[in-house]
Order: structure tokens, then sequence, then C-alpha cells
């Protein structure tokens, strides 16, 4: 089997994968507002999916289209992982080369990956034979002092040459050592260039961005030369910017939401999550930024905070905090 079905999937727009926020429950939430953008799970370890006693690739139907991020450096490992995300549905395998902290490290994979091109062009050959859907890497720029253009071109090319067409890069290296992954979002400078220089020699390859994007203004920018752009914190601090997705980049002729018809399309969702046995803080922590930058949105992320959750707490304290924000 190969990955032939790249082209078939909508790059334009993606939300990144980051570890604790992008749960099946925000990517619902994600999807209400958008029907073009590619939703990404947080990044699933190998071991978790084979040897850990829960469900690590459940998700909700309505995600689609719905890619999986692998972290792991186990080529027998990752192609089996692969297969059962398959026979799941998943749209797509993302391959993590790009997480800088020190447990991924430990478990030889993330980051550090990119100092061996070969390994991981391995596991991407493993993993499209046994799948026919897109196989996919995410990476830095560089890592530590290897942070050269070249450094970055044999990466790709090497990778590029196990059959990998589509390569989402964070424009930023990452410094194994010294910098906390949060601080490795930060503190090592942008260089938006270095990736546009990637699409430039290899136009063959779809190219997309990662790292700072924080407006559909910025994503514009980006998209005029590359295939597309991936947006983390912005897009999970603010997820009503995804309204215009589809409108402002995707050029679908579609009403846009108002932050409070995706509230009333996202509460059957979080009740059916409630009439299950699940608490209302599991969903509700993702949407305390639903109205940011509104009169009373202080009041609304409050409320949730204060009392989502307390046992017991029902619907009605979302009901209660939006109230809350015209008192």
């Amino acid at each position: 089997m190969s990955s032939t079905l790249t082209s078939t999937i909508n790059r334009t727009f993606s939300i990144a994968p980051m570890l604790d926020w992008t749960d099946r429950h925000y990517r619902y939430m994600a999807r209400l507002m958008s029907a073009e953008l590619l939703l990404y799970t947080e990044m699933v370890t190998t071991g978790a999916i084979i040897h850990g006693k829960g469900d690590y690739l459940a998700y909700n139907s309505e995600e689609h289209p719905l890619a999986l991020q692998l972290g792991g450096s186990n080529a027998h490992d990752l192609a089996t992982c692969a297969k059962l995300a398959a026979d799941r549905g998943y749209d797509e395998i993302n391959l993590n080369v790009g997480c800088p902290s020190d447990r991924v490290q430990n478990g030889r994979f993330g980051a550090c990956l990119m100092a061996e091109p070969k390994l991981v062009a391995e596991c991407v050959t493993a993993m499209r034979e046994v799948v026919d859907i897109p196989v996919t890497v995410k990476t830095r720029i560089g890592i530590d002092e290897q942070d050269s253009y070249p450094f970055l071109t044999e990466f790709v090319e090497t990778v590029r040459d196990a059959g990998c067409d589509t390569f989402i890069v964070h424009a930023r290296k990452a410094w194994l050592q010294g910098l906390s992954p949060k601080e490795n979002r930060e503190i090592p400078p942008l260089d938006y260039d270095r990736v546009y220089q990637l699409k430039q020699d290899y136009p063959e390859l779809s190219i997309s961005i990662n790292g700072g994007v924080k407006s559909l203004d910025e994503c514009r920018t980006h998209l005029a030369k590359l295939d597309g752009v991936m947006v983390g914190r912005e897009a999970y601090q603010n997820p009503y910017m995804l309204a215009e997705v589809d409108q402002q980049l995707c050029g679908i002729d579609r009403p846009v939401l108002s932050r409070d018809a995706v509230l009333e399309k996202f509460i059957p969702y979080i009740e059916k999550h409630l009439q299950s046995g699940g608490r209302l803080n599991h969903i509700s922590r993702h949407m305390t930024g639903l109205f940011q930058g509104e009169p009373g949105s202080r009041a609304w992320r409050r409320y949730i905070s204060e009392n989502a959750h307390k046992p017991g707490a029902g619907i009605e304290v979302i009901e209660q905090a939006r109230k809350n924000m015209s008192i």
C-alpha cells in the first residue's frame, strides 16, 4: 500500500496537535465552526496504543477529516499503530518529529529524530506499506546547533525519498537541552523565510507552516507562498477564529455561525457526555475562550472555572455563565 491520497485532504488550515488540549471534545467544538479545517489528535505514543488500557484511538465521527499524530521511532510499532488507526477510519497518519520534551527524547522520538533522517525514512516506509491513507511528518527547521538550511533539506530529501510528500514545518528550531517545551514554543526565533524557501526549492511537496500564527490575515500571507497553515495556541485560546476559516481561507459560501449559535449546537453533545457519566469540566475547559474579546467574557470564564468542576455540575452552569455576561 502507499499513501496516494494526500491531495484529497484540504490542508489550507489545520489545528496543531496539542497535548491535553486538542482532545475529542475540543475537536468536536472546532468542527462545529468549520467543515473544511483539518483536525489533528494530541500526540499519542505507540506504547500507549499497543500496551495502554484505554482506547487511545477513540474519536467522534463528526471530526473528519482527522489525522492521528503518532509518537515513536520503532518502525514495526509505528506500522502496527498506523494500521489500527487506518482501520478505525482516520484520514491521515502524522509522525511527530517536532516535540522537544525530555520525556519524548528518552523514548527516542520527537524533535531529536531530526538527527536521524534515515530512521524517520524507515518509519515512514513501514507505515506506508500497511496503509493507503497519507503518512505525513511534522518537524522543526532544526535542532540545537544543527539548524542550517542544508541540514533541513537533507532531512526533507531523505524522508521524501521514502515516499512522504507532505511536511508540516514548525518554523523554529528546538533546543533539546535547557529549554522546556513551553520555552521551545516561544524562545527560538521564528524563521518563516526558511519554510518559504523549502517550498520554493521543493515545489512538488506539500509544505504547511506552523508557529506563532495569530490571525486569518496572517494565514493569508503564508498561503500566498505555501500549501497550508497550522495554528496552535491561538486556535485554542480564541476558538471563534475558526468560524470564518471556510469563508475567508477556503472560499466556501456558507453562513458564519455566531458564538451563540456555536454554543447552541454544542449543547446536545455536552448533554450526551453528561448522560454517559462524563463530567462537565472535561468539555467546559475548552470553551472558556469562546467569547474572548466580547463584553462580559471575563464573567463567562470565571463562572465556568468556578463551577464546572463541582460534582453534579450540568448544562445549567453553561447557561448561567452566558447570562452573567450581560449582568
